[in-house]
């Protein structure tokens, strides 16, 4: 028995949308969901504290790669895996590192062993296997840990892609024979890149390893929305209904919607912080970027609709000026409001998806926000 498992709540009768709940050894998830990234064992400029009391963020991610690199698994163990070391009592999943060792070393060489590379920091030869990533997600005690993939560059020809897809699902066999850590769930990652047929074997070929729960990888790389569409709307009813389905990446509020419709559990993505960072907010009315002079003297609050704590305190004229000024509490604020804009928006879809109007809303959201439908 694993220890996570999907619970069914209620089907949306007008799309692929479901509500559920994922059980974990550390509380429950109420899906869909979206997942702040805290890819160094912390979500950048935000508390543990600000993160469920202001925000109610339900889990986090953080990067196996970036913890292998710095501070060391070895370190993390020893403070009592992730939790204590982070002083964060919720749900976490911790990605492989696959999409990490591919989009940012240079010099690798992908055998069927497994990938050497160089190290992002100081070019240090590196070899990962899926047995030593597993090992270090062992080490780190995440409650959901994901196979280790090869996640293809787009555009990606058939031939590349249907050898990289196979030898993701022999890794993949590799991850479970190595998993021993019980109260950890193993997810396997659906590849294929942009062709159907892949997509069907690796799913048809993962969902035969039996795994507590599946992802989509591989897109959301760079390609059209139209193509990602498609590809998210073939792929995701081939997943188990039984299971908790995650799609890897997403971020922005029309993917996180279309993931919903298409029966997507679980979304995650850098993008809320990072827009911070560049002092961008996202609003019920579509991107504001703070650091433009119209907001100079608009005393008025990021967003109208919104009820965060940077709502509620203060005004774009005084966020514009921490940003202005490179003071770090802008990063803060706009970073919180990011936040709790996606986490909030995704307990408006669970609802919506509760009295089964998730398409209507879609459209109502897309037209306000100025998205083309």
């Amino acid at each position: 028995m694993s220890s996570i498992t999907y619970e069914l709540i209620h089907q949306d009768k007008n799309s692929g949308a479901r509500r559920g709940v994922i059980h974990t050894p550390h509380g429950d998830i109420q899906t869909p969901i979206f997942m702040p990234v805290g890819t160094l064992a912390t979500v950048k400029s935000i508390t543990p504290e600000e993160l469920k009391n202001d925000i109610n963020a339900q889990i986090i991610l953080a990067n196996t790669y970036h913890l292998y690199l710095r501070p060391g698994q070895d370190i993390v163990k020893k403070a009592g895996g992730l939790h204590k070391f982070m002083n964060w009592d919720k749900p976490i999943l911790t990605d492989s590192g696959g999409f990490q060792v591919f989009s940012l070393s240079s010099l690798r060489k992908i055998t069927e062993e497994g990938v050497k590379f160089s190290s992002h920091l100081d070019g240090k030869k590196l070899l990962f296997t899926p047995e030593s990533v597993i090992k270090t997600e062992e080490d780190l005690g995440a409650d959901i840990i994901m196979a280790f993939d090869e996640c293809c560059p787009y555009p990606s020809t058939y031939e590349y892609t249907k050898k990289s897809m196979e030898r993701t699902t022999r890794w993949a066999a590799r991850c479970k024979e190595a998993h021993k850590k019980q109260n950890q769930g193993l997810f396997g990652i659906i590849q294929g890149g942009f062709y159907k047929d892949l997509r069907k074997k690796s799913a048809e070929d993962l969902i035969a390893l039996d795994f507590p729960g599946y992802a989509i990888g591989g897109i959301s790389v760079g390609e059209p929305k139209e193509e990602f569409l498609e590809i998210l709307n073939y792929t995701a009813p081939l997943m188990p209904e039984n299971k908790p389905r995650y799609l890897m990446g997403v971020g922005t509020p029309d993917y996180l919607i279309e993931a919903a419709i298409a029966g997507i559990d679980m979304c995650d993505c850098v993008l809320p912080t990072r827009l911070a960072r560049h002092g961008t907010a996202l609003t019920s009315k579509g991107k504001v970027v703070i650091r433009n002079a119209t907001y100079e003297k608009d005393f008025e609050r990021l967003d109208e609709e919104c009820n965060c704590y940077t709502c509620r305190n203060y005004s774009r004229a005084y966020i514009r000026h921490l940003v202005k000024t490179n003071e770090i509490l802008g990063i803060r604020l706009l970073s919180m409001h990011n936040l709790y804009f996606l986490t909030n928006l995704m307990e408006r879809v669970r609802i919506e998806i509760e009295n089964d109007n998730l398409l209507n809303f879609k459209n109502k959201f897309y037209k306000k926000y100025g998205y083309s439908k």
